[in-house]
């Protein structure tokens, strides 16, 4: 009977303990007792920085590009009692609501918007998760956006179309140093026939 009255929580956790089915506090880090029947240990909650990998697969932007985004989010718990006590399997919660976060993000978006800008999309949507997550006594601290996949034949006309531009702007340079060049040589010409006048002279 007193070896089930001790238990241990290791040092990032906090144990959440019952009586009789109602909430009756937070016990740890360490060796802690319980009266045995009357409470008992609802959860072991880890109060390290957590990370969880997420996807939206075939996500439609602001311009309507289907696109597969890999993103990650960093988050901790800070308040256990709510963690505990507001929402049921807060892990699971935290993943869905990132992922409806990070769609609903990217349909507000569009493509170039969302390659162009991809730390400060990211840093939207860490706050926008952050407001949810908040009342569940979780924090979100960070979302890092690792990839994001676009259609193969639009990659590839994105790519043709880069190429043209690359072509055109060293058309215009090339351009430019002709005419420069043509330039010098007028004033060389005219400066020639102004000595070659005075010489005569």
């Amino acid at each position: 009977m007193a070896a089930s009255a001790i238990r241990i929580a290791d040092q990032w956790e906090r144990a959440v303990v019952l009586r009789m089915g109602k909430y009756s506090g937070l016990k740890g880090p360490g060796p802690f007792m319980i009266i045995p029947v009357i409470d008992s240990v609802s959860t072991y909650i880890d109060q390290r920085v957590r990370v969880s990998a997420f996807k939206a697969e075939q996500t439609l932007t602001k311009d309507t590009v289907p696109i597969n985004v890999d993103a990650v989010v960093y988050w901790t718990v800070w308040d256990v009692e709510k963690a505990a006590l507001e929402v049921q399997e807060y892990q699971k919660a935290i993943e869905h609501i990132t992922q409806t976060g990070l769609r609903d993000t990217i349909g507000k978006h569009e493509l170039s918007d969302l390659l162009q800008e991809r730390d400060k999309i990211a840093e939207d949507l860490q706050q926008v998760l952050d407001r949810n997550t908040n009342p569940w006594g979780i924090t979100c601290q960070t979302v890092g956006i690792k990839d994001i996949a676009i259609p193969q034949d639009l990659a590839e006309a994105m790519s043709k179309e880069a190429q043209a531009e690359r072509e055109r702007r060293a058309r215009v340079i090339l351009g430019t140093a002709e005419t420069e060049i043509a330039e010098k040589f007028e004033q060389a010409s005219k400066k020639y026939k102004i000595v070659r006048a005075s010489c005569r002279e």
